[in-house]
């Protein structure tokens, strides 16, 4: 490999990184490359404690043991160091290691890479058969690392993501899974793992595909509930450890838009982590390698963070491990992502859907709404599912595909938009919608609004709509300064759309020849020329000859294990082809509309992967549609999904009180404000909170691109009564933000925020949000009050349900 240094070295020892991730390499017995350290924090491990670089299982070449984990293979012990390759650029360092097995002639290329100043490491696999024989491989990992501390003294922490129940955290000793077997005794690690999948074509359904260890040592929070007794009383699992990680902790995620899998297990009185893609005994995915050719494994990310002590007149501490690894992955993922002008400014959406049309839009419903919403503030309107179907009971679920207008529900189409049209008036928007190249790596997404929405009319909203059909609709849209947006599910055709008879077989999911159909739907396979054909007249005819801004992409069926087109192996291979090729087609679709922004949503948050979340703008973090159940969800999504990238839902309704409507609201502003609701029949004072809220997030929205999160309470609990999640400034500079939701339990809480602790100067504190000018008597009495002598925040939340937007800044030395 051109530019490797250390060419077929034995005993080769080298270290690569930057302050913040530091590496060292060094060799086993075995003559195997192992990475023995990892940050600045890390302990060096003995190489023999550590893993190879590389472990992999292939027909012939299996495991050296027998049990349920992915590590001990007899390639990971043969795949010999080569050379490696520094080299760095853009803000990233980079490392290539080549690894050999001269039994087979396979080579592997292990590609690290991390973010300048980042303490998050990225691994990749490459491997390439440069023997003259096939190789059937059925599982590689994407990163492995040993010599962590014992299970002892670990926990390990997993999130649940069900359908409704997103990003619920929980946590165990290690060692309830991993039993102390008396190593010594047996001269033999145990067999035992601790390990987690995900499979099909939702690649977060049941869990998130990510995993966190933390090291115990000082405060240990029982329960999280806010009372600070630790007795866990306000947690969905009795007895579970919520681990504040006052140690170090490392927090991993595999970036696979299908199947994935990790574990844990306990090797030379330490703990090891493996992180693998799909498997073949577990996603039934499997690769033939014939002579010359490649496979590449999915990415996977480790973040390291240790807990920091304030220094004296510093305030330089972070609080947990946790939070600090969980900071560290969230610059991470900005740095890994497509950049948008989106991520820049965060303007507001509102979107038809949730608790208001619920799928039924119409010209007559949407008019009024469009206008509330532009009054209330909304920059975006989504007009979501149901604008297609022109059937009379809404029974639109398996005869989706054609992606038309109904002119049942806008009518008035005909060239306009209805059923058959796909060019004509709205030409003109396609450069609109962002065909302006030049300008997607400096220009912020709020010119893209005040370009699609400048000069298109009155802004009354009154009058009769300058066109028939949909387009009429998203006209009076633009006319009202928003942006307009629609709902789209591009994978699926239901089996009574044309599309499924027009499209070729090979277009679609398919097992031993025959088409697979799931809830009444074929899945598209957009390795084929023709799905692929089919989604791009559908974008360039919504996108560039409507002018739309804004695609709410949902998936909502599940394929498992895959697919098995001609060319496949396997069923799980087939799917992470599909998988990428979708990326790949949606990267395209925003290369030529470098303005249009794409929501990710696979009912709810599905679908939260690292891979598709690195490609689209937003990711929908859940359907939940009641508001006392919604703040765990939105507590805990940025440790899945940068603040500015998570939609959360706010849709008060004019049944609600004055608390509800603020309660709702409030849970979004330090995300991605996605605003719902009948705020057409909302009275002045309603609509005015609405307002409010708006204006709040829009003066702090500034701050949250670049913030990274905190949770002064700990990860919430799904049933907690008190929860919190704080923002702050990355560089310590800046003010910091605290949401504060009270459901239950006493309205007092106090709340370490160690990053503000031991200043010398005074931290100035602000209610944003409610509003004080439109709140109630026993709301106006919230307080939230520095307490410099520990730390903390005491917050008194005087109603339940309730919510504080909490701003802390602190202030500047007097002069002398």
């Amino acid at each position: 490999m051109d530019g490797m240094t250390g060419l077929n070295r034995t005993g080769a020892a080298f270290t690569w990184g930057h302050a913040a991730i530091e590496t060292e390499f060094a060799t086993a017995a075995d003559g195997t490359l192992r990475l023995v350290r990892l940050g600045p924090s890390g302990d060096t491990a003995d190489p023999e404690a550590a893993l190879p670089l590389v472990e992999l299982t292939a027909f012939g070449h299996g495991s050296g043991w027998s049990g349920p984990r992915f590590t001990g293979t007899a390639f990971g012990a043969r795949l010999a160091y080569r050379g490696h390759r520094r080299d760095s650029g853009g803000g990233w360092e980079r490392l290539t290691i080549e690894l050999h097995d001269a039994e087979t002639g396979l080579t592997a290329l292990v590609e690290l890479s991390s973010p300048t100043g980042v303490a998050v490491l990225r691994s990749l696999v490459r491997l390439r058969n440069d023997g003259t024989e096939p190789l059937v491989v059925q599982s590689v990992s994407s990163l492995l690392l040993g010599g962590l501390p014992s299970p002892d003294v670990l926990d390990v922490h997993r999130a649940r993501n069900d359908w409704l129940a997103e990003c619920r955290w929980y946590a165990e000793p290690l060692r309830a899974t991993v039993a102390d077997i008396s190593v010594d005794v047996h001269q033999h690690d145990s067999r035992a793992a601790l390990s987690l999948t995900g499979r099909g074509s939702w690649p977060s359904d049941g869990h998130l595909a990510m995993g966190a260890l933390t090291e115990r040592g000082g405060v240990r929070d029982g329960g999280g509930d806010g009372n600070g007794d630790g007795d866990g009383d306000g947690s969905e699992d009795p007895g579970r450890v919520r681990g504040r990680g006052r140690g170090r902790a490392w927090v991993w995620q595999v970036e696979s838009p299908a199947g994935w899998r990790w574990d844990l297990g306990e090797r030379a009185h330490g703990t090891y982590l493996a992180l693998n893609g799909p498997t073949d005994a577990e996603h039934q995915w499997r690769v033939r390698l014939a002579p010359g050719e490649e496979f590449t494994t999915v990415p996977a990310a480790l973040a390291v963070g240790a807990a920091a002590e304030p220094a004296a007149g510093a305030g330089a501490g972070h609080g947990s491990g946790l939070d600090a690894a969980l900071g560290a992955l969230t610059a991470y993922r900005r740095a890994v992502r497509r950049p948008h002008p989106d991520h820049e400014v965060l303007p507001v959406i509102f979107n038809d859907y949730m608790n208001t049309l619920m799928g039924d839009p119409t010209t007559a419903k949407l008019l009024p709404l469009i206008d509330a919403a532009a009054d209330a503030g909304a920059e975006y309107f989504c007009i979501d599912s149901g604008w297609y179907d022109d059937s009379v009971d809404g029974g639109w679920w398996d005869s989706v595909g054609e992606w038309l207008p109904s002119a049942r529900r806008f009518p008035d189409g005909g060239a306009g938009g209805g059923r058959g049209a796909s060019t004509g008036a709205g030409q003109d928007a396609r450069s609109e919608a962002g065909t302006r190249t030049g300008d997607s790596g400096e220009r912020g997404g709020s010119e893209a609004v005040v370009r699609v929405g400048e000069g298109r009319g009155s802004a009354s909203g009154e009058g009769a709509l300058s066109d028939g059909g949909i387009r009429g609709v998203l006209g009076r849209i633009r006319e009202r300064g928003m942006v307009p947006g629609l709902w789209l599910e591009p994978e699926v055709v239901g089996v009574r759309s044309p599309v499924a008879a027009e499209l070729p077989p090979e277009a679609f999911f398919q097992r031993d020849g025959v088409r697979l159909t799931e809830q009444g739907r074929h899945q598209l396979d957009l390795r084929h020329p023709a799905a692929r054909a089919h989604l791009d007249k559908t974008v360039d005819r919504l996108v560039g000859d409507w002018g739309v801004g804004y695609l709410k992409l949902d998936y909502n069926i599940v394929i498992d294990p895959g697919t098995t087109a001609p060319g496949d192996l396997s069923p799980g291979a087939g799917l992470l082809g599909h998988a990428h090729a979708y990326l790949g087609w949606l990267s395209d679709v925003l290369d030529r509309y470098p303005h249009l922004v794409v929501e990710n949503c696979a009912s709810g948050g599905m679908r939260m992967d690292g891979a598709t979340l690195a490609v689209s703008q937003l990711q929908s973090t859940s359907d939940q549609q009641d508001p006392l159940r919604y703040p765990p969800i939105a507590a805990s999504a940025p440790t899945a999904v940068p603040p500015e990238q998570g939609a959360v839902w706010a849709y008060p309704q004019p049944e609600h009180d004055d608390d509800l409507i603020t309660f709702t609201l409030g849970g979004a502003l330090l995300g991605r404000i996605h605003l719902s609701g009948h705020l057409d029949r909302m009275t002045p004072r309603q609509l005015g909170l609405v307002r409010d809220a708006v204006d709040t997030y829009k003066s702090i929205r500034g701050n949250l691109a670049h913030a990274v999160p905190f949770w002064p309470l700990g990860l919430p609990g799904w049933t907690d009564e008190r929860l919190a999640l704080g923002l702050r400034a990355p560089d310590g500079h800046g003010p910091s933000y605290v949401s504060v939701w009270r459901r239950g339990g006493e309205a007092e809480v106090r709340l370490p925020v160690p990053h503000l602790a031991g200043r010398d100067t005074p931290v100035r504190t602000e209610i944003l949000h409610p509003s004080a000018a439109r709140t109630s008597s026993a709301s106006a009495s919230a307080s939230a009050v520095w307490d410099p002598s520990s730390g903390e925040l005491r917050v008194s939340v005087p109603r339940a349900p309730g919510v504080l937007l909490i701003r802390l800044t602190p202030e500047a030395p007097a002069a002398a």
